[in-house]
């Protein structure tokens, strides 16, 4: 298992009593050494001073000998995006992932199509996991309290590349990507230059998509048909 933000070692604690190896990950030094020195007799424990985002979990898989790894930690809220899109990059090398994050966040991960809270976020994190919110934890849980509601997402690994059909995840997060760049233009319009607009209309007539409509009232499912459609030779 991967912990992010082991801090003090509270939860690494609990954790080193179930596994048979855990990487404990700590940017600050001074808790780096700290928990280097809690767990000096529990040879499982291995805790790696650097941030996250400079974490190869290749590397750190292949050092274990194993094929794939869980992933548990309290994501550093201001830079929760970067860490859960980081670690989609080795989804293949993740079981699943469990992290808590601000409430807000985990509203946006978990947000279905035509929400406030449904955008591009949303789409990344449903197209490499399936993910649910458990609980919320408020801020009296906490010493000393934060500002914020937080709560505990599980997030299963499960890329939907091949259940979608695409062929070519570079070219589909382009459009993807650039579907949301203007939130208050069209998806004709964000797509404009990028491809044909009489092609696009003609696809999303055939799927029964309002020519008039925007990427946040698109599922996953949506965007993968029209991109298929408009990728095809």
């Amino acid at each position: 298992m991967l912990e992010i933000g082991a801090g003090p070692g509270t939860m690494t604690e609990l954790l080193a009593e179930r596994v048979s190896k855990l990487w404990a990950v700590e940017v600050d030094a001074r808790l780096a050494a700290g928990l280097r020195e809690k767990f000096a007799d529990l040879p499982q424990v291995e805790v790696v001073e650097n941030d996250i985002l400079k974490v190869s979990i290749d590397a750190l898989c292949r050092a274990a000998g194993r094929e794939r790894i869980r992933v548990f930690g309290n994501l550093p809220y201001y830079i929760t995006s970067p860490c859960l899109l980081h670690l989609f990059e080795y989804h293949s090398r993740i079981t699943d992932i469990i992290v808590m994050v601000q409430r807000e966040v985990a509203e946006r991960v978990v947000a279905k199509p035509g929400t406030k809270d449904y955008g591009l976020f949303s789409v990344s994190c449903q197209y490499y996991t399936d993910p649910r919110m458990l609980f919320s934890i408020p801020p009296q849980a906490f010493t000393p309290a934060p500002q914020v509601v937080s709560a505990l997402i599980q997030m299963p690994v499960n890329s939907k590349q091949e259940r979608l059909g695409i062929r070519d995840e570079k070219a589909f997060w382009r459009l993807v990507q650039a579907a949301f760049a203007q939130k208050r233009k069209t998806l004709v319009n964000n797509w404009k230059g990028r491809v044909d607009s009489e092609r696009l209309r003609e696809a999303m007539a055939e799927q029964g998509i309002d020519p008039r409509a925007r990427a946040e009232t698109l599922s996953l499912e949506q965007f993968a048909r029209l991109i298929r459609a408009l990728l095809a030779p």
